[in-house]
């Protein structure tokens, strides 16, 4: 198999367990967390409804954000908190993808953490 097909079915793996692993227990929305190479999106994610409940991006003229390294990943940390605690979101399980925990996205966890809200 190819190196790189043999990569992505990894991450495929990974982030499925990871995110399986949450989807059993089922009490709190998921924080998932989206990480590209120039952006960082955020996203609260009720299960069982199958919605978005409220979301946080780095793109676009409005986000506040220039880019998605680590101090645009503390902006939508903080942001996504703000708007998960105005809806009545105090507590959700972080869903980090296929994703280290570290850098950019352990930026964002601390930063939501720091505004309130619980993982």
């Amino acid at each position: 198999m190819d190196k790189y097909k043999r990569r992505a079915e990894q991450l495929r793996r990974r982030s499925y367990r990871h995110r399986n692993r949450m989807r059993a227990a089922g009490t709190r929305p998921r924080l998932s967390v989206f990480r590209s190479a120039r952006h960082i999106v955020a996203q609260i994610i009720d299960d069982k409804a199958q919605s978005t409940l409220a979301s946080a991006t780095s793109m676009g003229k409005n986000s506040g954000v220039k880019g998605g390294n680590i101090e645009g990943a503390k902006v939508i940390g903080k942001k996504i908190a703000e708007i998960a605690l105005q809806k009545g979101i105090k507590q959700v399980a972080f869903d980090r993808g296929p994703y280290r925990y570290h850098g950019r996205i352990k930026a964002l966890a601390d930063s939501a953490r720091e505004a309130g809200l619980e993982f």
